[in-house]
């Protein structure tokens, strides 16, 4: 009998599958197609302090391999995740939660920060410094090592909860970022978050997304997320969880092998919304065909 378990942070977890932040809203709608409680965690919508209706329409566009998304962190902010969207949460979902806190001064990721790690179901805090889908704070402060090690220091200050940091690959050097991070005291890297990329419409020649550019995710993003994994577990100690265009068992165990702990399943959600449930019964199988045992081993292995 294989095991899929593997620890996150000193949390253990089913198994690595981890729908990513903005591709599972708060769970709710999930959990009417199938019992969500299969899946090792799932990160929710990215939260600010405020609330939040994000950017213009029209703010998603197709293209081949993948799609462009211009949302711009629209959410309830985190009274409203804290007084509404958690407790209904409690009534379908009875594992750890990573919350997703997104912010535009370090002041906001900080006061988010504090208020979600008083919450009993948040196993995780993973900060988003990664965002390209709004102007100011988002993927600013992710840039830079600096940027992003101010933000951990902060957010480390006012918290006792395991912090996961995520990463830009819109960056010509990404190991130094997560090597800053890991030295002001984050717990693990989470990466990475989408491109940037446009589209251009024939007929009206003006960019199909009103933001003019957004996050470009999907399978054609999955060399780029595997290599940059791959880069930073050879530079730090902290686990990591990756993503960027994984969609079957093969890819999780790819993703692994590169260098992550767990695997969070991002656009392939809203192309199929049973792709996790149906990645975690698959992946035993996919386990036997090669020769893995236990899920935790591969961990870095192709190094």
């Amino acid at each position: 009998m294989v095991n899929t378990k593997v620890e996150l942070c000193g949390i253990k977890i089913d198994n690595p599958l981890i729908p990513a932040s903005g591709t599972f809203g708060y769970g709710k709608e999930f959990s009417e197609l199938y019992d969500i409680n299969c899946l090792g965690s799932f990160s929710f919508k990215g939260t600010t302090l405020e609330a939040r209706f994000g950017n213009p329409t029209p703010r998603i566009a197709e293209c081949p391999s993948g799609m462009i998304n211009a949302v711009g962190l629209q959410n309830p902010g985190v009274k409203a995740v804290v007084e509404k969207e958690l407790p209904e949460l409690k009534k379908f979902f009875h594992k750890p939660v990573m919350a997703n806190i997104c912010g535009f001064s370090i002041e906001e990721y900080t006061e988010v920060s504090r208020i979600l790690d008083k919450e009993e179901q948040v196993g995780w805090l993973e900060i988003n410094v990664s965002c390209p889908n709004v102007h100011g704070g988002g993927m600013s402060f992710g840039v830079t090592p600096d940027g992003a090690a101010s933000v951990v220091k902060a957010v480390k200050a006012v918290t006792t909860k395991p912090v996961i940091i995520k990463l830009s690959p819109n960056v010509t050097d990404i190991v130094s970022i997560a090597k800053a991070c890991e030295a002001e005291g984050a717990d693990a890297i989470s990466m990475i978050n989408t491109m940037l990329g446009m589209r251009i419409d024939l007929r009206t020649k003006k960019p199909v997304i009103a933001n003019k550019m957004g996050g470009f995710s999907g399978p054609a993003i999955k060399p780029v997320a595997l290599r940059m994994v791959y880069q930073v577990y050879d530079a730090v100690k902290i686990p990591i969880v990756g993503m960027g265009g994984l969609s079957s068992a093969e890819d999780v165990i790819e993703m692994m092998l590169a260098g992550a702990t767990a695997v969070e399943i991002g656009s392939a959600n809203l192309v199929d919304p049973y792709i996790c449930r149906d990645i975690i019964d698959k992946l035993p199988e996919v386990m036997e065909k090669y020769k893995i045992n236990n899920l935790k081993d591969i961990i870095g292995g192709a190094h």
